[in-house]
């Protein structure tokens, strides 16, 4: 028997040509790689159906009984084998439309089969297609009957022998030559013991082979908790690594700048839930330690505002007699702009010396601002990508903020470290794309979460409303009243040039018909979209902002940043074609002054399941974290907005959205083996130890920059 590090060409039943297209087709290299793929369900073997007993269209059911007819039907492609198998209790219907030659031979009218399959329904008679046959004789009658595991494959593995069957049977002969010692525990007993976890020898023989629904659930549970625990006990060990080894600038003065916003210039009372957040980066500040926080909020709760605080308390502190500088980095020109303006208006004449850079930023102005950030003249910077171009210097940058984080890349936020000779700045990343906890805890598992869970005062809820095409009329009705109360309204396509394949009505043709029904000169329309020029863009949104414009039909460019109080009405163009994250980030576009505003979902009639769920969900709750919580369930972890970049979430078994109580039990059980003992070095973690040192002891995280 080969090791299970060994190449799975050796495995018996594999060789090489085998070997090569299990290589390609699902990345089993080695006989372990072929033990960790596991069955996607499983066929109940344990028991035989009464056909009278069948009640469910879909369920699939073993039956056993006598085939009582077998015919050719119908002609040309439309040929197929149809039969009729009979118990003490009644009969089921049976058909073939592949193969049907070969079956014909092979099956024999009279004899008893064991039949397995998933029943459809048709004229009231229950029937199951291409069911899987085998004789009842003695043999098969007798032999254990269990949980029989299906594995995902595809055609080329099926040509070589290996469809679900072949590989049931090269993953039982691997099994068949292990040792509980070829496989050693990764927990430690008393582990075993707390969750009555099954051994893991024992769980991954059972999860290939139970023989009962309960011996399957217990082993599922097992490797789950494995994966999540192991997952969170790397995140946390590489959270307390980097606060012990990564010194951070120590900001312990609460001066002038600050004081002087806080008590002057602030226009509003900050909520319990920014004076909370404001604490935990004071705290950061004055640790001694590099901060790394992550500051998530709803769209409105106030990001910005803390953001800015935050800087002041850097711009407050000094090194070596050298105030320190900050700066904010956000994904697009727009939001980029929308920041500078807003910090701009709210210092007012504090005498904080603000600029803005970007690629459009060209000649004098450019090379002034970045004389003024090298010799520290500059307090504040706000940008796109363009902050991390080498030639951006700083004399002294103690505080980066980036906004919208998951949408730069590692290797992007990474450049902000270097920006201090002296040592990293302290690093605070924002997000007004709720995350729910489980996804938090497993995308930054190794940051400090803070959550501004709370909306300033006076904001009234969002009224959110679906209506369909035919309700065309109605829609536009709303906007003309909201428009001759002085207010304003976007309208937002989900494309801006047709395609063959999407029905989609384009924005261009969107702006010609409002253009009709809203006519020049009683009404005026911008159009921003991504393939405009940055001038042409900020010319429009500048033209709504200012309240020139009526109506802004645009892009999902508008998603992040435009932050225009007296729009009041948002209008989604096939609603449907958005992900609840997109949607609840474009609502966010209104709702931002003191008077009642809408969003309002304009979708086609006919809707999938999916599709209507979501437009309910977006009815029912302005939540953005509830929201989150539904995308979760709905798509996936993969799916969620930024989360493609981790590469760590590929689990095995393993389901965010279904496994909250696992996960929570993992990670509070890795932070109290860690804070027990940090290096693992007690004998009773040494299979802990072992098993992170041959997995690789860090994985890469993309949240472990930001």
């Amino acid at each position: 028997m080969p090791a299970l590090d060994s190449g799975i060409e050796y495995l018996k039943g594999v060789g090489p040509q085998r070997a090569d297209v299990l290589k390609k087709e699902l990345g089993i290299f080695l006989c372990r790689d072929l033990l960790f793929h596991f069955p996607f369900r499983y066929i109940d073997r344990t028991r035989f159906h009464r056909i009278r007993e069948i009640a469910n269209e879909g369920e699939p059911v073993q039956v056993k009984g006598i085939l009582r007819r077998l015919e050719m039907v119908g002609e040309g492609r439309a040929r197929r084998l149809s039969g009729t198998l009979r118990d003490e209790t009644g009969s089921l219907d049976l058909v073939w439309f592949q193969a049907v030659h070969w079956l014909e031979k092979s099956l024999h009218i009279g004899k008893e089969y064991i039949v397995y399959g998933k029943v459809n329904e048709f004229n009231g008679r229950f029937s199951i297609s291409h069911p899987e046959m085998e004789e009842a004789n003695p043999d098969n009658l007798q032999r254990p009957r269990s949980f029989e595991p299906v594995y995902p494959t595809t055609d080329k593995l099926s040509q070589k022998g290996l469809d679900a069957r072949g590989l049931r049977k090269i993953i039982r002969t691997l099994l068949d030559g292990l040792a509980p010692g070829d496989l050693p525990e990764t927990l430690p007993p008393y582990l075993l013991e707390r969750f009555r976890l099954p051994q893991r020898f024992q769980a991954l023989e059972k999860i290939h082979f139970p023989e009962s629904q309960k011996e399957l659930d217990e082993a599922i549970r097992r490797l789950k908790f494995e994966e999540l625990f192991f997952l969170q006990l790397r995140l946390l060990q590489i959270r307390a690594r980097r606060k012990s080894a990564t010194k951070g600038f120590v900001f312990e003065k609460i001066g002038d700048f600050f004081n002087a916003f806080y008590h002057q210039k602030l226009p509003f009372e900050l909520t319990g839930a920014q004076k909370r957040v404001l604490k935990e980066i004071r705290v950061d500040f004055a640790s001694g330690k590099q901060m790394n926080r992550l500051v998530q909020g709803d769209v409105g709760s106030g990001k910005t505002v803390v953001a800015l605080m935050a800087m002041l308390m850097a711009l407050d502190n000094q090194l070596d007699g050298i105030p320190f500088q900050a700066c904010l980095m956000a994904p697009t020109e727009i939001l980029a702009q929308q920041h500078y303006d807003n910090l701009s208006a709210l210092l007012g004449d504090l005498g904080v010396n603000i600029g803005f850079l970007s690629g459009t930023v060209k000649g004098k102005k450019r090379e002034a601002i970045l004389a003024q950030l090298r010799s520290g003249d500059m307090h504040i910077v706000i940008g796109t990508h363009a902050l991390i171009e080498p030639w951006v210097e700083f004399q002294n940058l103690g505080l980066s903020i980036i906004d919208e984080q998951h949408r730069f890349g590692v290797e992007q936020r990474a450049k902000l470290w270097a920006k201090n000779p002296a040592g990293p700045p302290h690093v605070l990343v924002m997000t007004a794309t709720p995350i729910p906890r489980t996804l938090a805890m497993t995308l930054y598992g190794d940051l400090d979460v803070s959550v501004i869970d709370e909306l300033p005062p006076g904001r009234k809820p969002i009224d959110t409303i679906h209506k369909t095409e035919h309700h065309r009329l109605r829609v536009q009705g709303i906007m003309r009243e909201e428009i001759a109360k002085g207010r304003q309204v976007y309208v937002v396509y989900p494309m801006i040039e047709e395609t063959e394949k999407m029905d989609l009505q384009n924005l261009m043709a969107g702006f010609e018909a409002l253009s009709r029904d809203f006519p020049m000169p009683e009404y005026q329309i911008s159009i921003v979209h991504g393939k405009m020029k940055a001038q042409d863009k900020d010319y429009e949104m500048q033209r709504f902002v200012r309240g020139e414009t009526q109506i802004m039909v645009a892009t999902t460019v508008i998603e992040v940043g435009v932050n225009v109080p007296n729009a009041s009405v948002m209008v989604i163009e096939n609603a449907e074609r958005f992900g609840l994250s997109q949607l609840h980030q474009l609502r966010g576009r209104v709702g931002r002054g003191a008077e009642q505003s809408f969003c309002i979902l304009l979708s086609s009639v006919k809707l999938s399941h999916e599709g209507r769920e979501r437009l309910q969900i977006m009815v029912g709750t302005n939540d953005g974290f509830k929201i989150a919580e539904a995308d979760l369930r709905l798509r996936g972890p993969g799916n969620i907005e930024g989360t493609q970049q981790s590469g760590m979430l590929r689990f095995l078994l393993a389901d965010l959205a279904r496994d909250a109580q696992v996960l929570s039990a993992a990670r509070d059980t890795a932070a109290e083996i860690l804070t027990q003992d940090p290096g693992l070095q007690l004998p009773e973690h040494a299979s802990l130890r072992r098993h992170l040192d041959s997995t690789g002891r860090e994985a890469k995280i993309w949240s472990r920059i930001s």
